[in-house]
């Protein structure tokens, strides 16, 4: 069924993305001139409470985000059947290289390949011409797929239906969801995620004690070492979650989710209840605006992470809101941009003495 305006009908309980009110968290300015203004969401949470919130109220899905938490009610059965690498992939948005197609081809025998209901894709960063037929093994979610297969087999469930919001692995992701945000938690919505499997809608604060549960719990199953041990399969290369993994020493989960969507897990001294920290970017995937944020929140905590690929004539500038008040003035400190980034968005002269003159000199 279609929608039947292209304005969008309205639900009471459900604010669209023009209702909300995002919070600007980081400008690119041209000389001192913002071009362009990236808004989104923040929130920090530790031990079920909400630390620090900038828009942190949005509703969204969580999308691949979730995928450590997802696995969750198959994570008993799948410990002992299961090499570092294949629990990594299950938990994983690869970019479809081949180390990824190998470890998620390896949680089921070929004659259940066919099972598999990841749509057709071809890998998400590629290198040189694009000469691959789309495959579903391809799928940035692949190793999710081939891991809840194999989950559903050793639990005896039906895997058909095993993308269905009904079925008993999603029931049990729910229920688990029941477990740390109360047992009266309802989703407002359900949707179809970009690879067939349901997603539920949250706010970013939910989201955020979420991914603080994580932290908390981390030693409760294998997810966060699976994690640890092989980041390049999570994401892989210069994927922004895979970097974190590796930089962190240990310390941060984090993982990327669509769209616009970073949850991170941290392990700090100032929360010993584990911290969880969500961004949502408003208007969708944007690694580049996404790593910038997240260089300032893990650097006031203590974590170094670097910088991304530098803008091109511009260079970015954040909004201290993306951090509690505290933790400002370390914020100051972390510099969006290299030392050796040359600084091409001025002149080198000053050119208001030859304005308007004729034949000026060439800068």
């Amino acid at each position: 069924m279609y929608p039947a305006s292209p304005l969008g009908e309205g639900d009471a309980r459900i604010p669209t993305g023009r209702d909300v009110e995002w919070e600007p968290l980081v400008d690119y300015r041209r000389n001192g001139v913002s071009e362009t203004t990236i808004h989104g969401a923040v929130s920090w949470a530790s031990g079920g409470k909400i630390v620090h919130s900038f828009g942190g109220n949005v509703l969204c899905y969580g999308r691949s985000m979730m995928k450590p938490l997802m696995i969750r009610p198959l994570a008993q059965v799948l410990e002992p059947v299961t090499s570092w690498e294949q629990k990594a992939i299950a938990v994983s948005s690869h970019n479809g290289d081949s180390e990824h197609v190998e470890a998620a081809q390896s949680l089921l025998r070929k004659d259940e390949w066919g099972l598999m209901q990841t749509p057709l894709d071809v890998p998400l960063v590629q290198f040189g011409r694009q000469v691959r037929r789309p495959r579903r093994w391809f799928h940035t979610c692949s190793g999710e797929h081939a891991a809840i297969l194999l989950g559903c087999r050793l639990k005896g469930w039906n895997r058909a239906g095993y993308t269905l919001p009904q079925h008993p692995f999603f029931q049990a992701y729910l229920e688990q969801m029941r477990s740390i945000l109360g047992v009266d938690w309802q989703p407002l919505r359900l949707a179809r995620d970009g690879c067939g499997l349901p997603t539920a809608s949250n706010t970013v604060s939910e989201l955020a004690v979420l991914y603080a549960h994580l932290a908390r719990h981390k030693d409760e199953d294998w997810i966060w070492e699976a994690m640890q041990r092989h980041p390049d399969l999570i994401g892989g290369f210069n994927r922004l979650d895979s970097t974190i993994l590796k930089t962190c020493g240990g310390r941060v989960l984090g993982k990327e989710g669509a769209d616009g969507l970073l949850g991170l897990a941290v392990l700090h001294p100032d929360y010993p209840e584990g911290l969880g920290v969500v961004i949502k970017i408003a208007h969708g995937w944007n690694p580049r605006a996404t790593w910038t944020i997240a260089r300032s929140v893990l650097g006031v905590l203590g974590f170094e992470l670097r910088n991304p690929y530098p803008l091109h004539r511009q260079k970015a500038f954040l909004v201290p809101g993306v951090v509690p008040p505290q933790r400002r003035e370390l914020l100051e400190k972390i510099p969006t941009w290299d030392e050796w980034d040359p600084d091409r968005d001025r002149y080198y002269y000053a050119w208001e003495r030859y304005a308007g003159a004729h034949g000026g000199p060439t800068p």
